[in-house]
């Protein structure tokens, strides 16, 4: 007997290793049935279990055992094995409960965080102990009831020995007052993690994966416990705490500082979720951050006293304002405020620019000049073009200043930078003189501000100011200024580089089109074509009689350069040799090309001419009307005078022209005449007298007519300039209209003046009530009668 319960026993080992093979397949082969009873199996099976929960297996059979586990299920009592594995497993996690709970659990209350950090942290380990305990047990048990599960289990409709483990410890382990007792403990060390004290994160996470295992069934589907019970209390107690501590930190703390400590907080959130709770919860925990320290105080934040926004700016704060970007982008609300508080602070920083050079303008454009009976006497005079030049720089280093802000703190956010050229726009467009300071500046620089300097350079500073340009809306008004001062530049010779002329005209070609830049070109033409002309004439003059002067003249299209300099032509009688001189080179030139008409711009005119004083003689550069004046002179002894009167008889100069001549020869810095009686202004009841006293320490002096000289227009100057731009408006107006209409044939009124508009924006912002007028213009010149008939009719 004992030979063939051997056998029998051979037999069932080699079939579990056939079934164990991974090809299935049907084998029949004659299974041995012990002579035991269903009882007595289950009870040596049900020992075995108990020494597994009791840490002695090591001295059990795992043939024997899983033999007795099979022949159960084989013999159709897989529910007898079933249910008693699952009341062992009952019975060891109430064992295991009981250690868990006493005397494991921390004390409800406790004044040391320490202690009590301790006390959670030793309930926390009971728990992940009697977890490992029960996972030890249930892996040897998944074991040796393998063939319980592939074959009883899925019949019975029940899960798998394994899982019914898990559900077991879930229920009767994770259950009152464990599981709140669990909950208090990972709430209370995560405060004290918050409140800077340490704490051991190991075991919390250990007891956090036990709960992400174990799952609830829910409607939905299976729930872990720790989303169904430890997030939603760990979320419920943070919107709490952090809600209390943004109220509390706003109070107590400057902008920069709340920005950092809130920063931390995003980063310790962020590191807690991923260290000991789970990176599941870190969205929600970020979220709860953004609703309690940021979104309730985004205003506070920004408009805090000597902290906020303006101060960050103000010290170039660039790592604070890195900060602030950083927090308030997280929130839909920050963008939006954080957008509107950096405009608001460029458009108040640009207008006090603005005012601050306004007042400057006001006191220069009006002088106190003493009369003789002793009273103030206001008189109107133009402010100096370095207040065109410094505004200009104040703008250009306002600009780079937040464009350096844009690009390192706001992480070159297209939004914030359409927001900074918003604020931007506005400002200069507020200052009525934007476009004559802009013009200015170019001409300042362009005439003398880049000698020395390389291409490069000279290519940065015409960026910058076509940066500035850009912002003006009324371009024609920039162009009319612009036209004036290159005209002076190019007449004058005083333009620094030919090729900077032309690299500014290529950027504002860029800018605005070849339109804008066509006549600007047509000037430079002019002056390429007058000097082949005088190149022509100085071979015909070798040629034939030399004319008394040396002269160089410069033609003028008039359609191309300024109507102020080729409209206006003061009328002044040459000397001979002057007019002499004129009319040769005027023959020589009609000779050349027929049905042209040349007119004398004396005003545009300069002479070089050496004048012998009584200490030396000194080279002049004066205007021509100047030196016709001058020449008077050349004849009378010492001591002689010559009346107002006699010398605008002897020129037939205009009086406000004579008036601006004689003054600059007589009340400038260089004195070549004197004034009887002395005084600034010129009356004519004056008198004026050669002045061979003068004397200066250079050789060469250039005495500039004083209006003529570089400076900002007054306001009448001013309201003349833009009462021509206007003018030109209404043709340009006009000219638009005409052509939308030839090309469309019918439009409605609204989609008129909406076209009309769109083409013109690029010269300036035409007004719709101003189209509208211009389109009852143009309907009144193409029929009169019917335009007449229709109002009668209204």
């Amino acid at each position: 007997m004992k030979l063939k319960h051997q056998l029998g026993v051979n037999l069932f080992f080699y079939t579990y290793i056939s079934m164990a093979s991974a090809v299935p397949r049907k084998v029949k082969a004659k299974i041995h049935v012990p002579d035991t009873s269903v009882t007595e199996t289950w009870t040596a099976f049900s020992k075995a279990i108990r020494e597994i929960h009791n840490h002695n297996a090591s001295n059990l059979s795992f043939e024997e055992n899983y033999r007795f586990a099979y022949n159960l299920v084989l013999h159709k009592q897989g529910k007898l094995l079933y249910d008693g594995v699952k009341e062992l497993i009952s019975e060891n996690i109430d064992r295991l409960a009981e250690t868990v709970a006493k005397p494991a659990f921390p004390s409800p209350v406790s004044g040391d965080p320490a202690q009590k950090s301790q006390e959670v942290e030793r309930f926390l380990k009971a728990v992940r102990e009697s977890w490992d305990d029960h996972k030890g047990s249930m892996s040897k048990l998944r074991d040796l009831l393998k063939y319980m599960d592939r074959v009883y289990s899925p019949n019975a409709g029940v899960p798998v020995i394994w899982d019914a483990g898990m559900n077991l410890f879930l229920t009767r382990m994770i259950k009152s007052p464990i599981r709140e007792h669990i909950i208090n403990a990972i709430l209370n060390q995560i405060e004290i993690d918050r409140e800077g004290y340490a704490i051991n994160r190991s075991a919390v996470k250990s007891c956090v994966d036990i709960l992400l295992t174990l799952r609830y069934e829910s409607e939905t589907g299976p729930i872990s416990v720790y989303k169904s019970d430890i997030e939603t209390a760990v979320l419920r107690d943070s919107e709490a705490y952090y809600k209390r501590e943004g109220e509390r930190l706003i109070i107590s703390c400057d902008s920069p500082e709340y920005l950092r400590r809130a920063e931390e907080r995003f980063a310790q959130e962020e590191a807690r979720a991923v260290h000991y709770l789970s990176s599941q919860t870190a969205a929600p925990l970020r979220q709860i951050l953004e609703v309690t320290l940021l979104s309730p105080h985004l205003s506070s934040i920004i408009t805090k006293t000597n902290s906020g926004l303006d101060n960050m700016l103000d010290l170039d704060q660039k790592e604070n304002l890195a900060r602030l970007y950083r927090l308030f982008v997280m929130v839909p609300a920050g963008r939006t405020t954080l957008r509107r508080a950096l405009k608001d602070s460029i458009l108040r920083r640009g207008l006090e620019i603005n005012h601050a050079y306004e007042d400057e303008v006001a006191q220069g454009n009006m002088v106190i000049v003493d009369d003789p009976k002793g009273k103030g006497k206001a008189r109107s005079t133009a402010a100096p073009a370095d207040i065109a030049s410094r505004w200009v720089e104040d703008v250009l280093n306002l600009k780079d200043k937040f464009d350096q802000f844009w690009k390192h703190c706001f992480d070159g956010d297209r939004e914030f930078e359409t927001s900074c050229n918003e604020a931007f726009e506005t400002f200069i467009n507020r200052n009525k003189q934007a476009a004559e300071y802009i013009s200015l500046f170019i001409d300042e620089n362009l005439k003398k501000g880049l000698k020395g300097k390389t291409d490069q350079e000279i290519d940065i500073v015409l960026d910058k100011t076509v940066t500035v340009f850009r912002y003006i809306t009324d371009k024609d008004v920039f162009e009319r200024y612009y036209k004036l001062h290159l005209a002076k530049r190019l007449l004058h010779n005083r333009s620094v580089s030919d090729d900077a002329e032309r690299g500014m005209l290529a950027k504002l070609k860029i800018e605005c089109g070849f339109h804008f830049t066509q006549k600007l070109e047509g000037m430079f033409n002019d002056m390429k074509v007058s000097a082949d002309t005088m190149e022509a004439y100085k071979k015909h003059v070798s040629k034939n009689t030399s004319p008394e002067i040396e002269m160089s003249v410069t033609i003028l299209t008039s359609n191309a350069w300024p109507s102020a300099m080729t409209s206006q032509s003061p009328t002044c009688i040459l000397p001979n040799n002057m007019q002499s001189s004129a009319n040769h080179f005027q023959m020589f030139y009609l000779s050349r090309h027929t049905g042209r008409k040349l007119t004398w711009q004396l005003s545009l005119g300069n002479f070089d001419m050496k004048v012998s004083f009584k200490s030396r003689k000194h080279d002049l550069n004066v205007s021509t009307l100047a030196l016709v004046i001058l020449l008077l002179f050349e004849d009378l002894g010492d001591g002689e005078f010559l009346s107002y009167e006699e010398i605008q008889s002897a020129t037939n100069i205009p009086e406000l022209e004579l008036k601006r001549q004689l003054q600059s020869l007589a009340c400038a810095k260089f004195k070549v005449l004197k004034k009887h009686p002395p005084s600034r202004d010129i009356n004519q009841d004056d008198s004026f007298s050669f002045n061979v006293d003068f004397s200066a320490p250079v050789q060469r002096i250039k005495i500039n007519t004083i209006s003529a000289a570089t400076r900002i227009e007054t306001p009448e100057e001013r309201k003349e300039t833009l009462d021509r731009v206007d003018e030109e408006r209404k043709h340009q107006t006009d000219a638009c209209i005409v052509r939308v209409m030839k090309n469309r044939k019918h439009m409605s009124h609204n989609d008129l003046i909406n076209e009309v508009t769109r083409q013109l924006a690029s010269r300036f912002s035409p007004q719709p009530l101003g189209i509208k007028k211009r389109i009852e213009s143009l309907i009144e010149v193409s029929s009169p009668s019917s335009s007449r008939k229709a109002r009668r009719t209204n």
